[in-house]
C-alpha cells in the first residue's frame, strides 16, 4: 500500500518504539504534523514555546529513560533553533534524533523562503546527519537514525527532509521490532591483563567515572572493582548519579568546582582508573601538570577519547560494563589500609573548610532544604551556573538518570526544557535549579509546564547577577563588574502567575521548608523565588588554567 512521506515518518517512529515527540509546526512540516494529528492516540506529540524548548525537552527525555529523544522543526529558523539544543546533546552524548523539514527539492539552494542548510550547519555537532531526496529512502533512513544515536557512544542524528518528498508517495512495510544497536566492541584480553597487573601494584588506585557509566549501566560493576581493590571513587560532572552519593566509597565530584576530598585524592593517587569519562579542561585544569603525580588507566567505549585530552599508560577502548567486570574478576583483593585512612583525613579536612552562617538561607540550604522534602525518585534537573555546581556538589543522588544538566556545552536555559521531556517520560516529580540569568533564557517554557500540568518544582536561585561570571571578575578581574549586574525589575512571582503557574517568593528556610512541602504535593507548575546573596560564591574552585596546586577553597 503506498501512503505519503510524511505518513511513513509518523509510522517508523512508532515502529522505533517512539512514544512522544517534542516539537513546533511549520509551513515544511505542515504534512508531517497533520499525520501525527491523524495518529495523536498513537504518539504524542507535545508543542513547546520554541524549538530550542523542544531540543532540550527531548534530550531530557533520553537522560531520564535512556531512551532515543525526537524533536521535530520546520525548515530555515525552525531548523536552527534546534542547533543549541543538538549541540548540548552531541556534548553530553545523548541519544537524539532531530527531524526538520525542508523547501521542495527543486527549490534547494536558491536562497528560497525559509530555506538553510541544516545537514551543513550542524554537520560538526551530531554524529551523522542526512537529507533525504527520495522517499524510497526515508524509512530506512529514520530507522538508521535511531540505530546510530544508540550505537556506542550515544549522540545525535539529523533528519532533513523537503517537502516534496514528505507528500509523494510510496510502499511502506513496519517492521516488527525497533533497530538494535550495532554490536558492541569489547575490550582486549592483553589490555585487561595489563590493567590488572598496574592495578595489582598501586598502593592509591583511586576510580573517575564520567557519563560513560550511566549511559553503559555499569554502576554495579564500578563499585564491585572499587571494593575489591579497596579505591575511592571520584566523578566529573556526568557521572553524578551513577554511584550513591551516600556510598562510603564516593568522594562526589572532582574538578574546578569538585569536592576537596575528591580532588585531592585523585592527586595524591599513584593510579587512576579513569571509566567513561573524557578529561575535559574543567576536569583536568592545567594539562600539563595534572597527571604528575600518578599513572592512568582509560577505559572508553569511544577509542577517539584515549589520550585525545590526556596522554595515558594505557588506553583500552571496549564497552564499559563488560571491561570491568572482566577486569574485577582480574584483579587481587586488598586493602590499603594508609590509602583509606588518608582519604578519611581528606574528608575531615573538607568538612572543616566548609564555612556557614546560622540560619541563613545561603544555596548550599536551598538545595538540603529541596533533598529533605523530596523522595529518592525525585528528578534534579538543572540549567548552568553557580545554581548548578552548587546542586552538584551537594545534592544527594541515589539513583541512575535522576541528575540531567548541561556538562559539555554548558547550556544556560536548558534546564526548563530538560525538566519537562524527563517528567513528560516519566511521570516523576522534578525540580530544577536554576538562576535569575539561565531561567530568563527560556522562561518561556513555563507556558508549556503548565499547559501540561507538569509536576514540576522550580527553584530560583536569584541573586541579581549572572553569578559564575562575577565570581570571575572578583577573584581574576578586579572586580571590573562588566554586565554582570542585572539590574532587572522582573518578578518572577507574577511571572509564574502570569503563565498560570503558581509562584512564591521565600527569604528564610523556614518559608523554603514551607513552599517545598506544598510545591511537591501540588503536582502541578510552582516557581520558588529565593533570595541569595549575589556575593556568595562556589567553592572549591581551581583558576582557570590552573591546577590543583592553585586550588581556591576560601575568599577573605
Amino acid at each position: 500500500m503506498k501512503i505519503s512521506g510524511a505518513k511513513i515518518v509518523v509510522e517508523t517512529l512508532i515502529e522505533q518504539g517512539c512514544d512522544t515527540v517534542f516539537g513546533y509546526p511549520g509551513g515544511q512540516v505542515i504534512n508531517l504534523f497533520d499525520e501525527l494529528y491523524l495518529n495523536s492516540d498513537r504518539i504524542r506529540h507535545i508543542l513547546t514555546a520554541h524549538e530550542q524548548g523542544a531540543s532540550h525537552a527531548a534530550d531530557g527525555y533520553a537522560r531520564a529513560t535512556g531512551k532515543v529523544g525526537v524533536c521535530i522543526a520546520t525548515s530555515g529558523p525552525g531548523a536552527t533553533n534546534l542547533v543549541t539544543g543538538i549541540a548540548t546533546s552531541y556534548l553530553d552524548s545523548t541519544p537524539l534524533v532531530a527531524i526538520t523539514g525542508n523547501v521542495p527539492c527543486s527549490l534547494i539552494g536558491r536562497d528560497s523562503f525559509q530555506e538553510v542548510d541544516i545537514v551543513g550547519v550542524t554537520m560538526p555537532i551530531t554524529k551523522h546527519n542526512f537529507v533525504v531526496k527520495d522517499v524510497k529512502e526515508l524509512a530506512d533512513t529514520i530507522r538508521l537514525a535511531f540505530k546510530i544515536a544508540k550505537s556506542g557512544r550515544p549522540g545525535p542524528v539529523l533528519v532533513d527532509i523537503p517537502k516534496d518528498v514528505q507528500c509523494a508517495l510510496c510502499d511502506f512495510e513496519a517492521k516488527p521490532a525497533p533497530v538494535v544497536p550495532y554490536p558492541l566492541s569489547f575490550a582486549g584480553e592483553d589490555d585487561l591483563k595489563r590493567a590488572a597487573e598496574m592495578i595489582n601494584a598501586s598502593q592509591r588506585p583511586y576510580i573517575y567515572i564520567g557519563g560513560g557509566i550511566i549511559a553503559g549501566k555499569a554502576s554495579d560493576e564500578v563499585l564491585a572493582l572499587a571494593e575489591k581493590i579497596d579505591a575511592p571513587i571520584g566523578s566529573s560532572l556526568m557521572g553524578l548519579s551513577a554511584i550513591p552519593s551516600d556510598n562510603k566509597r564516593f568522594l562526589g565530584m572532582q574538578g574546578m568546582h569538585g569536592h576537596y576530598a575528591s580532588s585531592i585524592a585523585e592527586d595524591e593517587a599513584d593510579l587512576v582508573i579513569a571509566c567513561g569519562a573524557r578529561f575535559s579542561d574543567r576536569a583536568t585544569g592545567d594539562k600539563n601538570r595534572f597527571s604528575k603525580n600518578f599513572k592512568i588507566i582509560h577505559i572508553d567505549i569511544d577509542g577517539a577519547e584515549l589520550s585525545k585530552n590526556i596522554r595515558v599508560e594505557l588506553g583500552i577502548s571496549g564497552d564499559i560494563r563488560d571491561a570491568l567486570a572482566r577486569l574485577a574478576a582480574m584483579v587481587q583483593e586488598t586493602k590499603h589500609d594508609s590509602w583509606s585512612a588518608r582519604i578519611e583525613e581528606l574528608r575531615a579536612e573538607e568538612n572543616r573548610r566548609i564555612k556557614r552562617v546560622p540560619d541563613k538561607l545561603d544555596p548550599y540550604r536551598i538545595v538540603d532544604i529541596a533533598a529533605e522534602a523530596a523522595d529518592e525518585d525525585t528528578l534534579i534537573a538543572t540549567d548552568v551556573g553557580q545554581h548548578q555546581m552548587w546542586a552538584a556538589q551537594r545534592y544527594p543522588l541515589v539513583k541512575p538518570r535522576t541528575f540531567l544538566t548541561s556538562g559539555g556545552l554548558g547550556t544556560m536555559g536548558f534546564g526548563m526544557g530538560a525538566a519537562i521531556g524527563a517528567s513528560v517520560a516519566t511521570g516523576k516529580k522534578t525540580i530544577l535549579f536554576t538562576g535569575d540569568g539561565s531561567f530568563g533564557m527560556n522562561l518561556n517554557e513555563l507556558a508549556t509546564a503548565v499547559t501540561l500540568n507538569s509536576p514540576l518544582v522550580i527553584l530560583i536561585m536569584n541573586n541579581g547577577v549572572l553569578g559564575m561570571v562575577r565570581q570571575w571578575q572578583t577573584l581574576f578581574f578586579d572586580k571590573h563588574y562588566s554586565n554582570t549586574t542585572l539590574d532587572r525589575k522582573t518578578d518572577f512571582v507574577k511571572v509564574a502567575e502570569a503563565f498560570g503557574a503558581k509562584g512564591v517568593r521565600v527569604f528564610t528556610a523556614d518559608e523554603l521548608k514551607s513552599a517545598m512541602k506544598d510545591a511537591l504535593a501540588a503536582g502541578s507548575p510552582v516557581v520558588i523565588d529565593c533570595a541569595v546573596d549575589c556575593d556568595e560564591f562556589v567553592l572549591p574552585m581551581l583558576p582557570p588554567g590552573g591546577s590543583i596546586d592553585d586550588i581556591i577553597t576560601e575568599i577573605n
